[in-house]
């Protein structure tokens, strides 16, 4: 029993410290640098089978340190972005940021189609001014839209004269009402001349009555008139221009399939975006001239219609007044169902109204 404690004493001398190597674990240095305990020495208790250094302190003691990092191990960055959502759903940031992504590209997407159209659209409108370039024409309907601009052009011509002819007509008929008047006062001042004044005064009178009846005539033909031309014809002549547009830019991209050669163009998908812009522009195209062909038709009409019963209208009134005949001017105005209103009446308020 000696001899095998005797051996096992001399197998610990040879073994390493084991105050050095728990210092190596706890602290992460190498070798027997840190030592815990007042002595490397140990000494094996007989009977007991415990291991106890000599300075009185455990070796498996916690460590007097914190551990150190490992310095080789590679170390990951902290992402700024934040994770998504369970389930795979964005947060109302992520989808917020995603929609002003798509509207900003959208707005870049239609600016630059604008761009190219307005660009296409001025190059052709130049070389057709400079003839290199041929036009799509439709003959008839080119010529009514200029017959229709003329019949605007007169219209409106004969709508200044009227209302020239209704302003120096209104100051004819104020002049009158002022000069009956005057005929009325100067009757009741002058007993030797009263029945001459009266007289004058009641002609005036009568011619005062007769004038606003005309005035009332004219002022609806003006209304009429000018609504016609104003409004109407207005309307079509936007369709027109919008007919216009379309054809310029239906010439603008035919010209440009023309001149793509398939064996020159780089791609098929360059090609195909070609022709599919040409067929849009030609559908368009086609469909305003449809457009401007039926609203020229119905504009037609109903200026026929309106024309006829306002030149009727004109007509028995000049007359009626100018000859005199103040029932036929009163009946005119009755057929055609115009409030007769005076140049000189107070309106009343809105109470009376």
């Amino acid at each position: 029993m000696a001899e095998r404690e005797r051996s096992i004493h001399e197998m610990l001398k040879d073994a390493p410290s084991l105050n050095d190597s728990c210092g190596a674990v706890h602290t992460g240095t190498e070798g027997g640098s840190m030592v815990i305990g007042s002595s490397s020495s140990h000494s094996i208790g007989g009977g007991g089978g415990g291991i106890v250094g000599t300075g009185g302190v455990s070796p498996f003691s916690a460590p007097n340190s914190l551990p150190l990092r490992n310095h080789s191990a590679p170390t990951t960055p902290m992402s700024p972005i934040s994770p998504p959502s369970g389930n795979g759903i964005l947060s109302p940031t992520d989808s917020g940021s995603g929609s002003l992504i798509r509207t900003s590209a959208s707005k870049i997407d239609s600016l630059k189609n604008w761009s190219i159209s307005t660009y296409k659209c001025t190059r052709q409108i130049m070389l057709e001014k400079l003839g290199k370039s041929q036009r799509t024409v439709d003959s008839e309907l080119e010529a009514q839209i200029e017959q229709l601009r003329e019949t605007q052009r007169k219209y409106l011509s004969i709508l200044r004269l009227t209302r020239a002819f209704s302003s120096h007509f209104q100051h004819v008929v104020v002049t009158q009402h002022a000069l009956a008047d005057s005929f009325a006062d100067l009757a009741q001042k002058n007993p030797e001349l009263q029945k001459e004044f009266t007289c004058n005064s009641e002609t005036q009178r009568n011619l005062t009555k007769n004038g606003e009846l005309l005035l009332n005539a004219l002022n609806f033909f003006i209304s009429s008139v000018n609504t016609l031309c104003n409004k109407t014809i207005d309307d079509t002549l936007l369709t027109i221009r919008q007919y216009e547009t379309a054809r310029i830019e239906f010439d603008a991209y035919r010209m440009d399939l023309e001149n793509t050669k398939p064996e020159l163009t780089p791609s098929a998908a360059t090609l195909e975006e070609t022709q599919r812009s040409y067929a849009q522009h030609k559908e368009q195209y086609e469909k305003l001239r449809s457009d401007v062909a039926v609203k020229m038709q119905f504009l037609d009409e109903n200026r026929i219609k309106v024309m006829h019963k306002q030149l009727i209208l004109l007509h028995n009134a000049i007359a009626a007044y100018f000859s005199g005949n103040a029932m036929a001017l009163e009946s005119t105005l009755k057929q055609f169902n115009i409030k007769l209103k005076s140049p000189n009446a107070v309106t009343g308020s809105w109470l009376e109204q």
